[in-house]
């Protein structure tokens, strides 16, 4: 049988992309016997043969899965000390699939990972066989796996016979690399060195010269921020600053990701964030720049507290000119009608300096230049978001100002 296994798994695999529930269920029968009965390096060369590279998702699913089953079968000591072929192959395979784009692909591919990672020597045979480019992301998704464990698999793909098929296969997580009782000494010890090690790699990875691995680096935070890992954000700020206009607007775009899934555990950073999106973006003549930096926004003011947001927004609409003033003041806005009915002495602290500011200078008369918006009709707007929570305390507020300001204020409201 294993001088027609390559032809026979080709054609098995190709059927696993059909849409036939059944027919999937008896390819992956007829591949479990392989995996038990055929000769396990024919075995795995027949699988990357016919699946590897395959455009279906399916297929490459189904040639994770199996691969994997042999993968725990041989055991990481024979396929990382056998022959170029094998390990190269191998090795090559794991590190495709642990970041393809299929989400089931990808958990196999990185069970594999994170089971060939317990072999003492993996490092020094990771560099001996995976292209230079590819082992600084190779080896944050080896930390992230060791650190936070592999999870679980993906629920909704998971079929009768997927089921039964992994019942056998053990799951492969941190814990289970070193068998010997630790203490809790001696674990906080290894998770800081493991935690260190992870944000060196990862600062590595956003600092590449090749803006191709910076963009890596950001697809592996948005996967890490899935499970709250260490982030990096005083690398990734400078992925928002940088000169390359294409890595800007992937950073800005992973940000309206990351955001809601870390919410308000992004407080510690907030404050790196909101200048990075605004200093540099609000303003921009790329569009496509200036709608993510939008998006980012209107992420953050949807997922944070916006007790967080308001003073930075007040500082930042005073100071920036633009269209970028015009946004600020406008997202100011927008947070008092939300924020006023249960912190009403802090909106009042914040945002009515921010009011008086822009009512006693000559700014809130200019246009905003080629979009038809202006300094004047974001600070009515403001006015009146405050007016509608705090109705004549305003005006009497207001008329604690100077002339100018209580003037400019009167004929504000009156439009």
């Amino acid at each position: 049988m294993d001088q027609e296994l390559e032809g026979t798994v080709k054609s098995l695999l190709h059927k696993a992309g059909e849409t036939n529930a059944f027919i999937r269920q008896d390819v992956d029968a007829a591949l479990d016997c392989m995996v038990q009965h055929c000769t396990p390096t024919r075995s795995i060369h027949a699988l990357l043969t016919g699946g590897l590279g395959h455009l279906n998702a399916l297929v490459r699913r189904c040639t994770a899965l199996h691969l994997a089953n042999l993968v725990d079968k041989v055991g990481a000591a024979r396929l990382l000390s056998g022959g170029r072929e094998l390990t190269d192959r191998i090795l090559l395979a794991i590190s495709k699939l642990s970041q393809d784009s299929s989400q089931e692909a990808r958990y196999f591919g990185r069970r594999m990972l994170l089971s060939l990672s317990s072999h003492p020597d993996f490092d020094k045979i990771l560099e001996k066989y995976v292209p230079t480019k590819d082992l600084p992301t190779i080896r944050v998704t080896v930390l992230t796996l060791k650190t936070k464990g592999l999870g679980d698999m993906p629920s909704d793909s998971q079929s009768a016979r997927g089921r039964r098929s992994l019942s056998g296969c053990r799951t492969v997580r941190a814990s289970s690399l070193n068998r010997e009782p630790l203490n809790q000494t001696t674990r906080t010890a290894q998770n800081i060195a493991v935690k260190t090690e992870y944000v060196k790699q990862m600062s590595s990875l956003l600092g590449s010269k090749d803006f191709r691995e910076r963009i890596k680096g950001i697809d592996q935070l948005v996967i890490d921020c899935q499970n709250n890992p260490n982030m990096v954000f005083d690398v990734f700020r400078s992925r928002l600053q940088e000169s390359n206009s294409k890595v800007n607007l992937y950073a800005l775009e992973s940000l309206q990701k990351i955001i809601p899934l870390l919410k308000d555990n992004l407080s510690q950073v907030v404050n790196i964030l909101v200048p990075a999106i605004v200093d540099n973006h609000l303003n921009s003549k790329n569009n496509a720049v200036y709608i993510a930096a939008i998006g980012a926004l209107n992420a953050l003011i949807l997922n944070l507290d916006n007790v967080l947001l308001l003073q930075l927004f007040c500082t930042k609409a005073q100071f920036l000119s633009g269209k970028a003033k015009v946004d600020l003041i406008e997202k100011v806005a927008e947070i008092v009608s939300e924020l006023y009915p249960r912190k009403p002495s802090m909106v009042e602290q914040k945002v009515l300096p921010l009011l008086w500011h822009l009512l006693g200078t000559s700014s809130h008369s200019s246009t905003d230049h080629g979009r038809g918006s202006s300094v004047r009709g974001a600070t009515v707007n403001l006015c009146q978001a405050l007016y509608t929570q705090m109705g004549h305390s305003l005006s009497d507020c207001a008329a604690s100002q100077p002339t100018n300001v209580h003037k400019s204020f009167n004929e504000l409201l009156s439009e």
